[in-house]
């Protein structure tokens, strides 16, 4: 994933760089790499102009509800007090047209937003390269998304992360690389080919596989999980401090993760199920998120897009000393 701190108007127009940059590189056309570009404008201008510590974190998806563009727009400001009105046409507090939030939602295939007052506001929206005609139906629920970041100042994000749906569940891995830069990289994607490879094992399974070819690398924290929606349950393995967590009911329940290092030390390898109720979700962190977070604390925001529940987590949990990387699964809607 790409960030790029826009705090003051030389930055929009490196974010849109990069963000039109990304949508070439995945065959984006001229007209829809310039709905991009309308959507990254729009959306750095408002953070230099009403965002605190604004930030754009782009990223490439592919799910089922496509393949694209996601762009997560996230500041500390003082927030919107009324959301309605920021996303009519006209309405400004800062002296333009007010068209800003009402071009980016019609540009976007999918689009969210979430703000509180005192908290800041985050914005997501999803572009693809050809989107569907307005008339034809594409409401999908989406299931799971990112957000993975490297320490400011490195090339490559030292953390990984895959995420798999079997039918309704699901199973998702999150290596964390001891250390960062190249070295912590290559630990944690060796993790994930092998998870992709033993990804139909059990949990327990593939993290001992992934503890046994990781003695090559300088190795890392390793945690995987699968729901089964038949039982409910979600089956939890973790080989140190990459931290799980089943938010349900408006309650947060942190998974056990054994100590030692994926690929040099782990006495132990243990599998630990945590129901998973309807509605609920699972979240997972590398260790460069902070683990008090709490999801009650932003009303509204277990209905958002699990991208924006990602990007709300990084951008006021993240340790600024390491890569840092927030993936957020939903289980079961019905």
């Amino acid at each position: 994933m790409i960030s790029v701190p826009v705090t003051e108007a030389s930055q929009v127009a490196e974010a849109r760089r990069r963000a039109t940059g990304l949508a070439q590189g995945l065959g984006f056309g001229e007209i829809a790499t310039g709905r991009v570009a309308i959507v990254a404008t729009e959306l750095s201008t408002n953070l230099v102009k009403y965002g605190v510590s604004g930030e754009i974190v782009l990223n490439a998806f592919e799910d089922e509800t496509g393949t694209g563009v996601e762009i997560l727009a996230l500041d500390k400001g003082t927030g919107l007090t009324n959301l309605a009105d920021a996303m009519r046409d006209g309405h400004s507090t800062g002296g333009s047209a007010g068209t800003g939030l009402g071009a980016v939602l019609r540009q976007s295939q999918s689009f969210d937003i979430m703000s509180w007052p005192g908290k800041g506001t985050a914005i997501l929206s999803r572009l693809t390269a050809n989107p569907a005609p307005k008339d034809v139906d594409t409401a999908v629920q989406p299931f799971a998304g990112a957000v993975a970041v490297p320490l400011k100042g490195e090339t490559v994000n030292g953390d990984a992360y895959c995420i798999r749906r079997h039918g309704a569940g699901w199973t998702v891995i999150v290596a964390d690389g001891l250390g960062h830069g190249p070295e912590a990289a290559k630990a944690s994607e060796e993790a994930v080919r092998l998870f992709r490879k033993y990804e139909h094992e059990a949990p327990g399974s593939i993290l001992a596989t992934v503890h046994s070819g990781l003695g090559h690398t300088r190795g890392g924290a390793v945690s995987v999980a699968r729901y089964d929606p038949g039982s409910g349950l979600v089956t939890f393995a973790g080989i140190g401090n990459v931290a799980g967590a089943v938010v349900a009911r408006g309650e947060t329940r942190r998974t056990v993760s054994l100590a030692g290092t994926a690929g040099h030390v782990a006495r132990r390898i243990q599998e630990f199920e945590y129901p998973l109720p309807v509605g609920g979700m699972f979240v997972l962190c590398s260790d460069g998120i902070g683990t008090g977070w709490s999801l009650e604390a932003y009303p509204g925001l277990v209905g958002a897009h699990p991208s924006l529940i990602a990007g709300v987590l990084y951008r006021d949990f993240t340790r600024v000393r390491d890569d840092a990387t927030v993936v957020v699964v939903r289980g079961a809607s019905s």
